[in-house]
């Protein structure tokens, strides 16, 4: 934790820092720590004059407009306030100048006042959690089911398309690397064999029964608050907010919490499908979403993990067969892993389709 009240032997990113909490009248004496662990932006917790503030910097390589999420989130604050006043939502603070948005040389800033009394967990490790985490990513889409959908902008173009990542998967087998190509020769057959998951994806683009909704689109545990008693409190880091199916937050779920091991892993013997878990996701969910989903949407909760899985093995692939220009690697092969990881996960599920593709 650095004080920043004397500016001398500051760092230019501490100076421009000091810059920020002015523009939000925060010039009290002030200490800042870097906080959490996201991967994305970058985050500092803020103490200042007794109160805790969080604040980042979006990374603008990634969202390439950030008047697009500040748009959006004002936008649902709006209606939140005028049509459900008693839900806990995570909207950043307002600057000096009237916007939620401070522009700097180095990219976009925002605050939010720190929620007291919470925690966010990094790795899923009870039921009890999943079902929490899917309890609150289902009440942040119930309570936008009268929204106009359409007025959000898109902040990640086609991130959840799964038709165009398999056309980046068939264009990456007949352009790509022809050494890495016969390496991973047999996981590319395996994952041509279930295009299926793609014809699945188009018929629910092209149908009337599934519904554009307010979707999150990131739904890992760690975008969850939860209080001291770990029951959680409300949705956080609504970047990827947009318009999009139920499939992609219900999907993103089960590829994150079914398996105790993530996709970093690289012992395939470790990965399991954990029952309860699954349980625990579509109950928490469907808790929520019983009354707007349609009868066609209902039937889906089990393509959800397939859909999500099965592209995440597609990008990493894809990826690797072009020589890691996406996700870069941290060691020779990385991206072969992780494709192989989620492979073997969607067979896993697949394995126990039978017993798991059910609504209670």
């Amino acid at each position: 934790m650095m004080s920043f009240n004397d500016a001398k032997g500051m760092t230019k990113e501490n100076l421009t820092l000091r810059e920020v909490l002015d523009e939000y009248g925060i010039n009290d004496q002030v200490n800042v720590g870097p906080f959490g662990s996201g991967l994305i932006n970058r985050t500092w917790i803020v103490r200042s004059a007794g109160q805790k503030y969080i604040l980042q910097r979006i990374n603008d390589n990634v969202f390439k407009e950030p008047g697009a999420i500040a748009f959006n989130i004002e936008y649902l604050a709006r209606y939140i306030k005028q049509n459900h006043p008693e839900y806990k939502f995570a909207e950043p603070l307002v600057a000096l100048n009237g916007a939620t948005l401070v522009k700097k040389e180095n990219g976009y800033y925002r605050m939010f006042v720190f929620i007291e009394a919470s925690h966010t967990i990094d790795v899923v490790e009870t039921a009890q959690q999943a079902y929490e985490a899917a309890t609150q990513f289902g009440r942040f889409t119930r309570v936008f089911d009268g929204i106009a959908v359409s007025n959000l902008r898109i902040t990640i173009p086609d991130f959840h398309n799964l038709s165009l990542r398999y056309q980046q998967f068939i264009k990456a087998i007949g352009s790509g690397n022809a050494e890495r190509k016969a390496q991973a020769a047999t996981l590319i057959n395996s994952l041509r064999d279930h295009s299926s998951i793609v014809t699945g994806y188009e018929t629910i683009k092209t149908g009337k029964n599934f519904l554009k909704r307010v979707t999150h689109h990131d739904t890992k545990i760690s975008n969850v608050l939860f209080d001291d008693n770990n029951k959680g409190i409300c949705v956080i880091d609504l970047d990827t907010v947009m318009p999009g199916y139920f499939i992609s937050d219900v999907g993103d779920m089960m590829r994150t919490y079914l398996s105790p091991v993530s996709e970093e892993e690289p012992d395939f013997s470790k990965i399991v499908i954990r029952e309860d878990f699954y349980e625990a996701i579509v109950n928490g969910y469907y808790k929520e979403m019983k009354d707007v989903l349609t009868d066609a949407e209902r039937e889906q909760f089990f393509y959800a993990g397939c859909f999500m899985i099965y592209m995440q093995a597609l990008r990493f692939l894809t990826d690797y067969l072009n020589k890691d220009i996406y996700y870069g690697e941290k060691y020779p092969g990385h991206n072969l892993t992780r494709a192989g990881n989620q492979a073997v996960l969607l067979q896993r599920l697949l394995e126990k389709k039978d017993r798991l593709n059910f609504i209670n």
